[in-house]
């Protein structure tokens, strides 16, 4: 028989236990950053983007989740039911269902490990020598007139290339160095497809590409031979290995990393004919109106040149000294009519004169002038013309011959 207690033993819900399982398993340090191998099972992409799926080998099976921004990274991956992968991740605990999954941020083909922890070793030597310093990192040609391109001559990135850089810059040089882009070879193809660009073409600007593929595929791209001749390149060069979400060593040494190998060859161009046309329409209208107002100011200073010169011509000092000699003659006709008058004013005025003394006004009240008949002497008394001289008399009209018959002083 069951005995009630004495006392009531504390109860969890549901959620309370939930909560207090995840808190248990997600602060353990070690499962937040952990490594999981299986096969995909039960894959499944919503279109959210997210991806869900079940990891599970001979003995298990462990629910994982994978959320969208994560899942962009591992869209180079075929992942289907049945693939065998390496998944990188932290625990967390699903409370709805009570169940706890795999929070994952990291995909990749199982047995890549090695290749992975290589990829990190090389990283950390080459980035300790100073080859991913970004202060080394060079600016790229505005108008690039050479353009190199090391890729595959038989890839589809080349043709991605060309078409790019035919429509947006056809005025530049575009020089390719066809190299093996994957296999063992390849490395040492690449490093000679650079140094012969470099040595004998001079481009510009270097674009190193190939599409994209899986870690396998890529790993010439992690050659340190080539990281290396990617960092001494003496042109430019622009990194477009791969997708998107692939990143190879030579994306660290390289001046600059583009998504793709399409993108690579836009970042080569950033100036189109488009853009120089627009410029140079622009240019031609600033010259239109800098030439019209160059005009203008000329015009304006030939027109103030012209009215100098006209005010200073010999003509005009001409014409000036022409019209002073005009105003001195009518100033000199001006002070000979004023003299004349006054002359003939006092021509007059003695005239007046004269006549008031003249003896033909005297003779005119009745006098007469009496002068010898023979010498014409002025007879002035009575003695001067004894009887029986001949005399001249001078009257206001006419003369007079007479003999004196007698003669005799005026008392």
């Amino acid at each position: 028989m069951n005995q009630m207690p004495l006392f009531e033993t504390p109860r969890l819900t549901v959620t309370e236990f939930t909560r207090r399982v995840r808190r248990l398993l997600e602060g353990d340090e070690a499962l937040k950053d952990v490594w999981v191998q299986g096969e995909i099972s039960n894959f499944s992409r919503p279109a959210s983007g997210h991806l869900y799926f079940t990891l599970k080998d001979a003995g298990a099976a462990l629910r994982c989740v994978m959320w969208k921004g994560d899942a962009l990274r591992a869209r180079g991956l075929p992942l289907e039911d049945g693939l065998s992968v390496e998944a990188h991740g932290r625990v967390g605990v699903y409370e709805p269902s009570g169940q706890y999954q795999l929070i994952i941020d990291l995909l990749r083909p199982a047995g890549q490990g090695a290749l992975y922890a290589e990829f990190m070793r090389l990283k950390a030597l080459l980035e300790g020598e100073g080859l991913f310093d970004p202060a080394r990192k060079r600016p790229l040609p505005n108008f690039p007139r050479r353009i190199g391109i090391v890729t595959s001559p038989t890839g589809a990135a080349l043709q991605d290339m060309l078409q790019v850089l035919s429509r947006r810059l056809p005025l530049a040089e575009v020089s390719i160095a066809p190299t093996l882009v994957q296999g063992e070879e390849a490395p040492a193809a690449l490093v000679q497809a650079l140094q012969k660009l470099n040595s004998l073409v001079h481009p510009d600007v270097i674009l190193l590409a190939r599409g994209g593929g899986s870690i396998e595929d890529l790993w010439a791209f992690n050659d340190e031979r080539v990281v290396r001749a990617v960092a001494n390149s003496s042109a430019p060069l622009i990194s477009g290995v791969g997708h998107e979400t692939d990143f190879t060593l030579v994306d660290f040494a390289a001046d600059l990393r583009a998504p793709t190998p399409t993108a690579a060859a836009e970042l080569a161009t950033p100036i189109t004919c488009a853009d120089l046309s627009a410029a140079l329409r622009a240019d031609r209208q600033r010259l239109d109106e800098l030439l019209a107002r160059q005009i203008v100011q000329r015009r304006q200073g030939l027109n103030t040149t012209i009215a100098a010169l006209r005010y200073e011509s010999p003509l005009r000092r001409l014409q000036i000294e022409r019209q002073r000699v005009d105003e001195q003659a009518r100033r000199v006709a001006r002070a000979l009519h004023q003299r004349l008058a006054l002359d003939s004013a006092h021509l007059a005025g003695l005239g007046r004169r004269l006549e008031a003394l003249s003896p033909l006004a005297v003779l005119g009240r009745g006098y007469a002038v009496v002068t010898r008949f023979q010498d014409g002497s002025l007879i002035v008394a009575a003695k001067q013309a004894p009887v029986g001289s001949i005399l001249q008399v001078r009257l206001a009209e006419g003369s007079l011959k007479v003999t004196v018959q007698e003669s005799g002083q005026e008392r």
